[in-house]
Formats: C-alpha cells, sequence, structure tokens
C-alpha cells in the first residue's frame, strides 16, 4: 500500500532546525531542490556527489540564501566501498557529532532495454549505485544515526519499483529492491531506536532522468523538483514522527 504526506502540508519555517542531514545527489534535480529546502527550514545539510562544479553550486545557493552553512562532502557511488562509507561516517563524527537525516536520492537510469539485450556492466553499475551504495552508506552512517533524538532515513523510490513494466530492466529492479531494503531496515530499527525509515516515489517531475526515460514528453508538463518538497520535509521532520516502514508517493495526482 502506497501513502501521501498530508495533501496540504505546510511545514514550519523551524521545522529542521539543528538538525543534520545528508543528501546524495545534491547537485542536481531533486538532491539539489531538497538540500535547498532541508536548509531553508533550519538544517545543515552535507551535501554528497560524484561532480564538486554542481555541489558547490548547490552550497552557494544556500549560502546566498542566509540559510546554515553546509558541508560538502565528494564521492562517486559507483566505485566507493565500505571503507569509503566508514571514512565518510568519521568525518561526520568529527565534524558534526551526530547524523540526523539521510536522503538517499542519487541514482542512475541505466539501459532501457528488454532484459535480455541488457549488459552485464549496466546491470552491475545501476545495482551498485541504486542498491548496494545505498545498503553500504546506511549500514556505515547507522551508529551516528542511532545517536539522534529522532532520525530519519529516506529512500528514493519509483513506480516501476511496485509493479515491473517493460524495458525498465535494471532500474525497475533495483527499485523493488530500494523498498525491500527499506522495509527490512524499517522492521529491524522501529522498536529499538528512534530511526525511521521510509521511501518516497518523487513521480513524474522535470529532471534530467525523467527526461532521459522519456525524450518525447514535454518536460514542462511535469512539476520542478522544487514543487514536491513538501513530501521530502514531511518525511525528514518531526510531523512524520511515528511514520515507519512506508512508501510514499511525493505526488497527488
Amino acid at each position: 500500500m502506497t501513502s501521501r504526506p498530508p495533501q496540504h502540508y505546510s511545514p514550519a519555517p523551524d521545522l529542521l532546525k539543528d538538525r543534520v542531514i545528508l543528501v546524495t545527489g545534491a547537485g542536481d534535480g531533486i538532491g539539489r531542490a531538497a538540500a535547498i529546502a532541508f536548509a531553508a527550514h533550519g538544517a545543515t545539510v552535507i551535501l554528497l556527489g560524484k561532480t564538486v562544479a554542481r555541489l558547490e553550486a548547490t552550497y552557494d545557493a544556500i549560502e546566498k540564501a542566509g540559510n546554515p552553512q553546509p558541508a560538502i562532502y565528494p564521492l562517486d557511488l559507483r566505485g566507493a566501498t565500505l571503507a569509503d562509507y566508514q571514512s565518510l561516517r568519521e568525518t561526520i563524527e568529527h565534524e558534526f557529532g551526530r547524523l540526523d537525516g539521510l536522503l538517499h536520492n542519487a541514482g542512475i537510469l541505466g539501459q532501457r532495454k528488454a532484459i535480455e539485450d541488457t549488459s552485464e556492466n549496466d546491470w552491475r553499475d545501476v545495482l551498485q549505485v541504486n542498491v548496494t551504495s545505498n545498503f553500504l552508506m546506511t549500514k556505515a552512517l547507522l551508529p551516528l544515526l542511532k545517536q539522534s533524538e529522532d532520525a530519519r532515513i529516506v529512500f528514493t523510490s519509483s513506480g516501476v519499483g511496485r509493479k515491473g513494466r517493460a524495458y525498465w530492466g535494471a532500474y525497475a529492479v533495483s527499485k523493488f529492491a530500494t523498498e525491500g531494503l527499506m522495509q527490512v531496515l524499517a522492521d529491524e530499527l522501529g522498536s529499538i531506536s528512534t530511526v525511521r525509515t521510509n521511501c518516497i516515489n518523487p513521480g513524474p517531475t522535470n529532471t534530467h532522468m525523467r527526461r532521459s526515460a522519456y525524450p518525447g514528453e514535454i518536460p514542462t508538463t511535469n512539476p520542478e523538483p522544487v514543487q514536491i518538497m513538501s513530501a521530502y520535509l514531511y518525511l525528514m521532520g518531526p510531523d512524520s514522527t511515528g511514520v515507519n516502514g512506508e512508501s510514499f508517493d511525493a505526488q497527488w495526482r
């Protein structure tokens, strides 16, 4: 069963005050919009991604708005190992002492081909970035998240991760796996910690990935990333206390 945040949810200006939140894929699209929105509501945001120039642009936007100073952590999820994520944990612990939120937003589309025609390398890359990196990063960062009084982990799902569709190949499989990882973690952590774990499906949004997946679609028929941020704020903040193990749609349409 899918869920939705309150339809007319209006987050308080200080919703995320004093929280430390890590956003992956923070240099572009939904990740950039989420990082800026979290900072605008009081959070100190750690911007993680592989392209430093894009992360710096997000950093500058947050600084220009007068919001809490963010931090940049460059990392390419395609080649990252558990040791890399453990180094990330050590850096966050040294600089901030804890972690209150983790948004797994980064992902790759891969080949839009039949399973029969999907290359082994593409399959491996998509599963590595979309699933294995989420597992390894979460595993490494859980000790910090458990130190928070009210922690959140939000995974990024998709409609094709709930019902498989032809030619979505490794991407669809990776999103089914993401839903499963979220459910297992939610069940494991729900009764023994303050960590709450959920999925969010952004829906059709005007991003580079969406334009690549649907090249014949008019991009402006879909909302901009900033227009779906209320759902992300809801799941990352205290208003969703008690919500655990659910899969949300960011859009009501």
